[in-house]
């Protein structure tokens, strides 16, 4: 991806965090400009091209939930990144609701940040799936025709509800999908409440695709909000990092 060419708009009224961010992501070459509130980010993103928005919650006058409204109205596939802190619950999942792309909470490292940029703005950027094509994510294929799914090329035996959850998530790649979300995409509208419900499948189905299912790679909780399934690249990284550590184990300590 040719970084330079990926705009972002950083909508914060905090002074302090609109400086911390300004500095990493102009030495990697991003296209950086920055307002302190909704009613300004709007002006902003009529008026010129942007790539990408990252958008406080908390802002004096509209807020970054209604200012969220407003921008899908006109710009529907913008990646928009919300900013919040980390007992905003409710507010990541009415924004990812509301068709947020990702949420950050703050505080947050600049590694995580940028790899959340990129992987949102990769995600527009890609060439548009047929909607029954194979789906494939490191060792995971999932085939929406056949109903069938594999790791590392050998079937993996899954019930009609666990099909549709792992279809529903892989589709999503890297995009948390909420509770509500999921549950009304598999059973229905009736069903937005039974998380604990989805949670019993969801440890079900790690234990058929995930190697290790108490510290998944492919299917991530994210609390008190869903579940994403991890994108190609990260899984890609996460296992080149694996494969890292195993090569060198006085890497992390390791004297086995």
């Amino acid at each position: 991806m040719n970084q330079q060419a990926i705009r972002i708009l950083v909508v914060d009224d905090e002074p302090a965090i609109r400086r911390a961010l300004r500095p990493p992501l102009v030495e990697l070459g991003f296209q950086v400009a920055e307002v302190s509130r909704g009613e300004e980010a709007l002006q902003t993103l009529r008026a010129s091209a942007h790539d990408v928005v990252l958008l406080d919650v908390n802002m004096p006058g509209i807020g970054g939930i209604e200012t969220l409204r407003r921008i899908r109205a006109f710009a529907p596939r913008l990646p928009v990144l919300m900013l919040t802190v980390r007992d905003e619950e409710e507010d990541k999942v009415e924004a990812l609701e509301l068709g947020a792309d990702d949420y950050v909470t703050k505080p947050f490292s600049t590694r995580e940040l940028l790899a959340r940029i990129r992987a949102a703005v990769r995600r527009v950027r890609a060439p548009a799936r047929a909607e029954d094509a194979p789906i494939e994510i490191g060792e995971i294929r999932l085939d929406p025709l056949k109903r069938s799914v594999t790791r590392r090329g050998e079937n993996i035996r899954l019930t009609r509800k666990e099909f549709d959850i792992l279809h529903c998530l892989m589709s999503r790649a890297g995009r948390v999908v909420t509770y509500a979300k999921l549950l009304t995409a598999v059973w229905g509208a009736d069903c937005r409440e039974e998380v604990e419900y989805l949670r019993t499948f969801v440890r079900q189905l790690r234990k058929k695709i995930e190697d290790d299912p108490s510290n998944p790679l492919y299917l991530l909780t994210d609390v008190y909000v869903g579940y994403r399934f991890a994108d190609a690249q990260t899984v890609a990284e996460e296992g080149n990092a694996m494969t890292e550590t195993l090569s060198h184990p006085e890497a992390d300590g390791s004297t086995d």
